[in-house]
């Protein structure tokens, strides 16, 4: 997992590589399964039939991961009125992703990958570079879908700050 940095401690650095492929839109992202926070598994085609955002952060109430999730709440509206479906996928367990939407008020819904096949699969995986010292961990990372599941947009080494807003600019919502 990606660990916590202050601002006295350090920014997080570049991405060093990823094991996996990236994704690039026209892909069908490969078949993954996920356990919701009330423990029950859904898979890829159960998150298909709107055109989607699924987004993969490295860990629950950690300081870039909040403010990215935080930054998605506070924009769920113009995406939801867009037609988009938000997930956000982490390797955090059920528990704790129950925990982060209420303390966070996150209403859209947050899925756990506890084995990291599914950030795996999708290339949101590998090694990167935190403060010095190059770990292997979750990138983050953000998909748009179809509602068909093919990819239409792919965005790795997702920067948090101003992410969303991006984003929209960039799906013109």
């Amino acid at each position: 997992m990606e660990s916590t940095t202050s601002p006295a401690v350090g920014r997080r650095r570049a991405i060093v590589s990823t094991p996996h492929p990236e994704l690039q839109p026209g892909d069908l992202p490969p078949a993954v399964s996920f356990t919701t926070t009330e423990g029950t598994t859904r898979d890829l085609a159960s998150l298909l039939g709107s055109p989607a955002v699924v987004y993969f952060y490295p860990a629950a109430f950690t300081p870039g991961c909040t403010t990215e999730a935080c930054d998605f709440r506070d924009n769920l509206g113009a995406l939801s009125a867009a037609g988009y479906t938000v997930y956000a996928v982490s390797g955090d367990d059920p528990e704790t992703l129950a925990r982060f939407a209420e303390e966070h008020a996150l209403t859209y819904t947050l899925l756990s990958d506890p084995g990291h096949a599914a950030a795996q699969a999708w290339g949101s995986w590998g090694e990167k570079e935190i403060n010095g010292q190059t770990i292997t961990g979750a990138l983050r990372s953000t998909f748009v879908l179809d509602a068909d599941g093919r990819v239409t947009h792919a965005e790795y080494r997702v920067n948090p700050e101003g992410h969303v807003l991006r984003l929209r600019e960039q799906l013109g919502v």
